[in-house]
């Protein structure tokens, strides 16, 4: 199991940079485009649809690893005052419903991509299917953390939830 975390924590890693670095295009691409408007009178049309596209790549990556480290959102009220069984419980019933929810990003996100695959980006020239990849990719990934979470609570390994700290990979 163990082995198994250091390739997920790898690749959360390696999603995290790839949303990090998707960031910092975005940002250079607006402010060129801000710069290309405003100072030299023109316009990028390639900017604002790849910034958009970007915007996708590291919202749903970065949403990927934050479910790995345990950041999603949770209303824990009820594990206060439940035994560490009950709170185990609950913990596996929430990683279930988000495997199934990653599982929808896949399939859905997959249909969308093969509806738009005809069409072209407007500025980028691209297949219409790049907009709705990183919705596949993110369910991917999703779903690869989420039963991570499950098998290390299962194996009783510590799996890290929100204010805790980091868990070990």
């Amino acid at each position: 199991m163990k082995s198994v975390a250091r390739l997920m924590g790898s690749l959360s890693a390696a999603a995290l940079w790839i949303a990090g670095t998707g960031l910092v295009l975005m940002t250079v691409f607006i402010a060129a485009q801000v710069f290309w408007r405003y100072v030299l009178n023109d316009s990028l049309a390639w900017s604002e649809p790849a910034s958009v596209m970007i915007m996708g790549w590291f919202i749903f990556l970065g949403a990927a690893v934050g479910i790995r480290e345990g950041y999603h959102l949770s209303f824990d009220i009820l594990l206060h005052v439940l035994p560490q069984r009950g709170k185990e419980t609950l913990h596996t019933l929430s990683d279930i419903v988000v495997a199934a929810f990653g599982g929808g990003m896949i399939l859905y996100g997959a249909q969308l991509a093969m509806k738009t695959a005809g069409n072209k980006m407007p500025g980028l020239g691209i297949s219409g299917a790049f907009d709705f990849l990183p919705i596949v990719a993110g369910g991917v990934l999703v779903v690869l953390f989420s039963l991570e979470r499950i098998a290390r609570r299962a194996a009783g390994l510590h799996t890290a939830r929100f204010g805790e700290a980091e868990q070990e990979h």
